[in-house]
């Protein structure tokens, strides 16, 4: 099995380069990345934070449209879901793969029994009474959106404790079940920033949740800095970033697919509702190796449940990467 794409360091090693010598299109961050400059007052790196991040909690719910009271946040996304699972007292845990696989390792170290429903196949697998359900919408690897109305209804006549991922519902403006969370106690929606506001380097994660849960959920004091508390509030007011994001985003997924497509090299596309684009061929292993030879990296998705190594995954990048993409392309189809 090949080792999957996101390890950018380590190809870099291989190739004897710089890391940002590498186009890393395995990396599924917003592909606009206006520059910021982050005034940071004395105060905020002298004094100790407000523990409860009320003005960043303001922010959010302004931008997520809810109460800043159901919100939680933490030390990135990975980080929310460990604690999590480490706050939920119910041991089953359905799992609607492929999907990211941190939710299998917190599981495990919550020491939960774990069940896997293959979404793609079979989405409408019973599931236990009372259990955990996790869900990412939209999802991973492939970026389908899925209208979750009817399974959200099942789910909550079991009386599921209910994990939505809408990690990378911004890109294409989908519905988002946040509204349900005053109405369904038992319903948690894990957040990521890093992803639409290109910040992987920031590390805060969200749980949107009922008020009366947040208190539960006990991440340390000051477990997310000042500094990135500050430049995520300043991407929050940023007025032009999100239809700017938006605009960019839905151009340059349109130029990529018109790559992938023309190049002919790819028996599968599947339409994606976010910001990367699920492809198969039989000679992903060599196509791989013919990129990274160009210094273009991509993810392998044999990791992923219900996949193997001949599917590849492409996030949409800059118009300048994707050029480099399909001469890259073009040079494979000559071999």
């Amino acid at each position: 099995m090949m080792l999957h794409g996101a390890n950018i360091y380590k190809y870099a090693r291989e190739l004897d380069c710089e890391a940002d010598e590498i186009i890393d299109f395995s990396s599924n961050i917003n592909c606009y990345q206006p520059e910021q400059e982050l005034h940071i007052p004395n105060a905020v790196i002298t004094k100790y934070a407000d523990t409860n991040y009320t003005a960043l909690k303001n922010s959010i719910a302004k931008e997520y449209q809810i109460d800043a009271k159901e919100i939680a946040l933490l030390n990135g996304a990975t980080a929310a879901i460990y604690a999590l699972m480490d706050s939920l007292k119910a041991k089953s845990v359905y799992l609607y793969a492929p999907l990211y696989g941190e939710y299998q390792k917190a599981a495990l170290k919550s020491k939960k029994d774990i069940y896997k429903i293959n979404r793609i196949e079979n989405i409408d697998t019973e599931v236990e009474e009372k259990s955990i359900v996790v869900f990412v919408n939209p999802s991973t690897p492939e970026g389908s959106y899925y209208e979750l109305d009817e399974l959200f209804l099942e789910w909550k006549k079991k009386k599921c404790t209910i994990i939505l991922d809408e990690s990378f519902i911004e890109f294409e403006g989908h519905k988002s079940l946040r509204k349900q969370i005053q109405d369904y106690k038992k319903l948690y929606i894990i957040q990521s920033f890093s992803k639409f506001y290109a910040c992987a380097g920031v590390r805060i994660g969200a749980i949107f949740t009922h008020k009366k849960n947040i208190e539960k959920i006990m991440p340390p004091l000051w477990n997310i800095s000042s500094l990135d508390a500050e430049f995520l509030q300043k991407m929050l007011s940023d007025a032009a970033f999100k239809p700017s994001a938006l605009e960019i985003h839905k151009e340059q997924k349109e130029e990529l697919q018109n790559i992938l497509k023309s190049s002919n090299i790819f028996d599968q596309i599947v339409e994606s509702d976010a910001n990367f684009i699920l492809v198969h061929t039989p000679n992903a292993a060599e196509l791989f190796e013919h990129l990274l030879a160009h210094k273009i990296l991509v993810r392998t998705c044999g990791s992923f449940d219900y996949l193997s190594d001949e599917w590849l995954r492409f996030a949409v990048k800059g118009a300048k990467a994707h050029k480099k993409l399909q001469a890259a392309f073009e040079s494979f189809a000559k071999l």
